[in-house]
């Protein structure tokens, strides 16, 4: 198989998985639950502010559920994808990344099968993550070191413009509006769908699975790995493997400074992600649709900067360009928790400033998330070693979501204490310094003996 096709395949993973964060966790499925909770707590008598912090709250929940499972998993499935092969566990997360997708389809529009619908959502969330440590892996037997952040960021823009196309087929024919009709004024499903049971809402789940299942054939007939570097494991020696890991990282200060400093900035980015299109729905009140437009802008933003955030990455190295995109999201941060319906920190505006404000705060949101992770992904290469790159981001995915719990717990737990929406994204700001702080001692070049 040719390096450019091998390359192209592996750009095929983005962007078939990328739908299940853009269109289901950020701007789909997330408000959609935000609202059908908000709904149902206030059917049992609770007050609008009061029911938008218990949905807040719920999604919390249900965010925190998935990422202690891909904490306490991601440093094992590492190793052991290190010591076998690694198409078959993609493969099965892959399948389980469909299942997930699918059930979205079950979500009653009246809340009652919420820990359902949370749960479901949580399985295909997880497969995706536990897919994506296995295919991070695969980058550095792809190109050369200076190529290296290229390819990262370019692989991040694929896959923001494959979440693009499918919002956008989603909005304009799958979503329907408060009247009933999708964006473009069709009845959703082209008239197939039941608009009055939120069936065009729903029936965006089958279509990210589909959409994932279809797209991910190019990466498994382009990228292929080599059978012979591989060997049968047992359980014991995978977990005794994954100690070793940790223990040598107490020999390897940089990469140890990096994973801690990534494990808070990453968790606030999450938290941006996972809570843009609920705070939009609950704060500024804008319908599925309208937050699907942000979306829309928002991954425009992305797929470009990401773009140009690798070619900076191959200028400036990856470090240099986390510690930019990290600042900048303080700030928006900072805008953000400044905000009403009807002022901007505590200035009464005119009508319609704050959304446009909140619109510019998400294209950053979109632009510099995809610049972060990018760089972040390319830095962990630098720290990677031959043999056992699987593992050590195995390690990665563990330091991505080993503090997990924290975003949406603070999120969840500064809303309820303070009644307000807007507040839970303080903590967000917390995470995102103490991530920079961390990453003081982090070698912008990296640690690995043998450099490239």
């Amino acid at each position: 198989m040719s390096a450019k096709r091998r390359i192209l395949g592996w750009y095929f993973f983005d962007w078939a998985s990328q739908p299940y964060h853009t269109v289901l966790l950020t701007f789909v499925f997330g408000p959609f639950f935000a609202a059908v909770a908000t709904g149902y707590y206030s059917g049992v008598g609770l007050d609008e502010q009061t029911a938008d912090a218990r949905a807040q709250s719920l999604w919390s929940f249900c965010l925190f559920a998935a990422g202690i499972c891909v904490a306490f998993g991601a440093p094992f499935l590492g190793a052991l994808a290190d010591r076998t092969r690694r198409m078959p566990w993609i493969f099965l997360f892959s399948v389980a990344y469909v299942i997930g997708a699918s059930a979205f389809w079950m979500t009653q529009a009246d809340g009652s099968n919420l820990f359902l619908a949370m749960t479901m959502f949580a399985i295909g969330f997880v497969a995706a993550e536990y897919a994506l440590i296995f295919t991070n892996a695969q980058l550095p037997d792809l190109a050369t070191r200076e190529e290296i952040g290229r390819l990262s960021g370019s692989g991040f823009a694929f896959g923001y413009l494959g979440g693009l196309i499918a919002l956008v087929f989603c909005l304009l024919f799958l979503v329907e509006q408060a009247g009933g009709t999708t964006l473009i004024g069709w009845a959703p499903g082209f008239g197939l769908l039941d608009a009055e049971a939120k069936e065009g809402t729903r029936a965006v789940g089958p279509f990210v699975a589909i959409w994932f299942a279809v797209f991910m054939i190019p990466y498994f007939l382009w990228v292929r790995e080599d059978r012979k570097s591989r060997s049968t494991t047992t359980a014991t020696s995978t977990f005794a493997q994954v100690g070793k890991s940790v223990r040598k990282l107490a020999s390897r200060p940089s990469l140890a400074s990096f994973l801690g400093g990534s494990m808070f900035y990453r968790d606030a980015l999450n938290g941006l992600y996972g809570f843009g299109g609920t705070y939009a729905l609950l704060v500024l009140d804008w319908e599925i649709t309208q937050i699907g437009v942000f979306g829309i802008v928002s991954v425009v933003s992305a797929a470009a900067l990401s773009w140009v955030g690798g070619r900076l990455d191959r200028r400036f190295g990856p470090k240099p360009v986390i510690v930019g995109a990290v600042l900048l999201l303080v700030a928006v941060c900072v805008v953000i928790t400044g905000m009403t319906k009807t002022s901007i920190f505590g200035v009464t505006v005119g009508e319609g400033l704050p959304d446009t404000a909140f619109l510019i705060c998400g294209v950053l949101i979109g632009g510099l998330g995809g610049i972060l992770q990018a760089a972040s992904r390319t830095l962990m290469v630098r720290h990677s070693t031959p043999g056992t790159e699987t593992e050590e981001f195995g390690l990665y995915g563990f330091a991505g979501r080993a503090t997990s719990f924290l975003a949406p717990a603070l999120i969840g737990l500064v809303t309820v204490a303070t009644g307000e929406v807007r507040n839970g994204v303080l903590p967000l700001i917390l995470l995102f310094i103490l991530g920079l702080l961390l990453l003081r001692w982090t070698k912008p070049e990296g640690d690995r003996a043998d450099p490239w």
